[in-house]
C-alpha cells in the first residue's frame, strides 16, 4: 500500500509539472524543423471557411518601412502630436487589424532577412548591417530559401521595390535569391548620404583621394534586375536631388509592377522597402516643410505616409484590395544616434538594442473583407512570422523546405478571425547571435542588457552586460519603459517556467546550428 501511495504521490507531481508547463508553454509541434505554435480549431476553421470562398489565389503587399519608430504613426501615439500627420496609415489601422505587440530585430538587416527567411538572423548568419565595401565571406542565400522563392515557384510574380542591404556580391542580389524582378538600391540610405553632404561627412567629402578610394568600394545607383538576368543601372544617387527622389523612384516601380501583375492576371507578392526613414532624410519635391514640424524627418513621414495612400487607391482603383493582404510594419526602433533626424518611440532605448524601444514595432495587417476592420490586439507577433503567414495565404506553406529550422509562426488564423488570438506563445531577442531576453504574456525577461553610456547612443557607446542571479524581468503592462526589474520580487511564479521556454528554444540550436559567413567583429566574443 505504501508503495501505491508513493507511486500517485510522484504521478500527482509530474502532472502538477506537465500543468504547468502546459501553461507556460501550450504550444504544438507539428513538424521538427517548424517552431511549435499554439492550437486554435475555432479560428483555424473560421479562417479555412472564408479562404474557402477566394476565387483566385490572395495577392501579397508587405510596406516595409526604415527605422519608423513605434510612436511616429498616429495611431501608435504620434501623427499629428508629434508634428506629422499619417492619415494614410492611421485609416489602414482603423480598417484592419492594429498590433500593438509586434517585434522586429534591433537592426536593419537582420529584420529583413528574417522577414524573407523565417528565420532568427542568427541562423541565416545575417546578423548585422553591412558596412561601406562590406561582404560577407560566404554568401549566406546558397541554403537560405525567401517567400519569394517559393511562391515563383507556385505561380506568383515576385519583386521588391526599394532598399535591400542583404549583399551586394554575385549571388545575393534580389533576382539572384528567388525574386522573379526587382528596383532599388543594394545598400541603405545613409551609404549614398555620405558621398553627397559636405556639412555632415566633412573629412570624408573635403579629401579627395579618400573619397575617390570610398566610391570605389560602392555601387552608388539604382539597379534594376531579372531573374537569370544582369542588373542594370536605372540612374546614379551622385548628388543629394538624386538621393531625395529614390523613394518617388520605388513608388513608380510597385505601382507598375502591381499594374502588370493584375494585367498578367498573376497573383503577386511584393515587398515594397522604403529607403525612408533612415538617415539622412531628403525628401522629394514639394515635401520640404510640408509636415507642420517642418524637420527633415517629420516631412519624411508625411511623404511615407503619401506613398503609403498611393498604393493602398492603386489596389483600391483596380479593385483588387479584397484579394491583397496588406501588411505594413518597421524594420527596427528608431535611430536615437541620428537625432533629430530620428523617429520616437514611448519605450526605453532604440534601434541596436533589444529593450523596447529597439524591436517593438508597428504592426499592421488589413485585407478588405476579410480581415474585420476595428481591431487592436496586444497578441505576440514576430515580423518572421510574415514568411509562414504569407505562404500560408497563398496556399502552400506546406511547401516549406525542411532542411533549415523556421522560426516564423503562421499567423493567417489570427489575422483572418474576427475575434483572433495570436498563435505564437514567445518572442526571442538577439543582438547578433547572443540571446539577450524573450517576451511572454505580458511580460519581458533578459538574461543580457544593453547598458548606454550616453544619451542617445544606442548604437555607437553602449556595451552589453550579463544580468546577476535574477533575471531583469519587466510587467510590460505596468511598465512599459522598463525601469525597474521586478522579477525576484513579483515574478519569482513564472521565472522558472521562462527559463524553460528559454532552454528548448536554445537547444533547436543542437540540430540546426548558427550559421557564420563572416560578419563577427575582429576582437569580439
Amino acid at each position: 500500500m505504501k508503495k501505491y501511495i508513493v507511486l500517485f504521490a510522484v504521478l500527482a507531481f509530474v502532472t502538477e509539472i506537465s500543468a504547468q508547463q502546459n501553461y507556460f508553454n501550450p504550444t504544438v509541434k507539428v513538424k521538427e524543423y517548424l517552431e511549435p505554435a499554439i492550437p486554435h480549431p475555432d479560428q483555424d476553421k473560421e479562417m479555412k471557411d472564408k479562404m474557402s470562398k477566394l476565387k483566385k489565389k490572395p495577392n501579397i503587399l508587405i510596406i516595409l518601412i526604415d527605422d519608423m519608430g513605434y510612436g511616429d504613426i498616429g495611431v501608435y501615439g504620434g501623427g499629428v502630436a508629434i508634428g506629422a500627420p499619417t492619415p494614410n496609415m492611421d485609416k489602414l489601422a482603423h480598417e484592419g487589424l492594429q498590433l500593438t505587440s509586434t517585434y522586429a530585430q534591433p537592426t536593419c538587416t537582420p529584420s529583413r532577412a528574417a522577414i524573407m527567411t523565417g528565420r532568427i538572423p542568427a541562423r541565416s548568419g545575417l546578423t548585422r548591417p553591412t558596412l561601406t565595401g562590406e561582404n560577407p565571406k560566404v554568401n549566406p542565400w546558397a541554403s537560405e530559401n525567401t517567400t519569394a522563392k517559393i511562391l515563383s515557384q507556385n505561380g506568383y510574380k515576385s519583386a521588391i521595390s526599394g532598399k535591400w542591404h542583404l549583399g551586394e556580391s554575385k549571388g545575393s542580389l534580389p533576382n539572384e535569391v528567388g525574386y522573379d524582378e526587382w528596383l532599388g538600391f543594394g545598400s541603405v540610405q545613409s551609404e549614398y548620404a555620405q558621398f553627397v553632404n559636405e556639412w555632415i561627412y566633412p573629412d570624408l567629402i573635403n579629401k579627395p583621394e579618400r573619397l575617390a578610394a570610398i566610391k570605389k568600394m560602392v555601387d552608388q545607383n539604382i539597379l534594376t534586375g531579372k531573374k537569370g538576368g544582369e542588373n542594370k543601372i536605372v540612374q546614379p544617387i551622385s548628388n543629394i536631388e538624386e538621393l531625395s527622389k529614390v523613394d518617388q523612384v520605388f513608388a513608380n516601380y510597385s505601382e507598375d509592377f502591381i499594374r502588370r501583375s493584375v494585367k498578367e492576371n498573376k497573383p503577386f507578392y511584393l515587398i515594397h522597402s522604403f529607403s525612408k526613414v533612415h538617415n539622412d532624410n531628403y525628401v522629394s519635391e514639394g515635401y520640404k516643410g510640408k509636415s507642420p514640424a517642418a524637420i527633415p524627418y517629420k516631412d519624411a513621414i508625411v511623404e511615407v505616409d503619401d506613398i503609403v495612400g498611393r498604393l493602398m487607391k492603386l489596389l483600391q482603383d483596380l479593385k483588387i484590395d479584397e484579394n491583397t493582404l496588406v501588411f505594413l510594419t518597421s524594420d527596427n526602433g528608431p535611430n536615437e544616434d541620428v537625432w533629430p533626424d530620428g523617429g520616437y518611440t514611448p519605450f526605453r532605448g532604440g534601434k541596436g538594442t533589444t529593450w523596447e524601444g529597439g524591436v517593438r514595432v508597428p504592426g499592421i495587417a488589413y485585407w478588405k473583407g476579410m480581415i474585420a476592420p476595428g481591431r487592436i490586439s496586444d497578441g505576440l507577433f514576430d515580423i518572421c512570422d510574415m514568411f509562414n503567414t504569407s505562404l500560408s495565404a497563398a496556399g502552400v506553406v506546406d511547401k516549406i523546405p525542411s532542411s533549415n529550422y523556421i522560426d516564423g509562426v503562421d499567423q493567417l488564423s489570427f489575422f483572418l478571425s474576427d475575434k483572433g488570438v495570436s498563435n505564437r506563445n514567445a518572442v526571442f531577442m538577439y543582438s547578433e547571435t547572443k540571446f539577450m531576453a524573450i517576451r511572454w504574456q505580458e511580460y519581458k525577461v533578459h538574461m543580457n542588457v544593453f547598458n548606454t553610456s550616453a544619451t542617445r547612443r544606442n548604437l555607437d557607446q553602449s556595451t552589453i552586460q550579463s544580468i546577476g542571479m535574477s533575471p531583469w524581468v519587466y510587467n510590460i503592462y505596468a511598465d512599459p519603459k522598463e525601469q525597474l526589474s521586478q522579477g525576484h520580487r513579483y515574478f519569482e511564479w513564472g521565472i522558472p517556467g521562462v527559463m524553460g521556454l528559454i532552454a528548448a528554444h536554445l537547444a533547436t540550436y543542437q540540430k540546426y546550428p548558427m550559421k557564420d559567413i563572416g560578419l563577427k567583429k575582429p576582437g569580439a566574443e
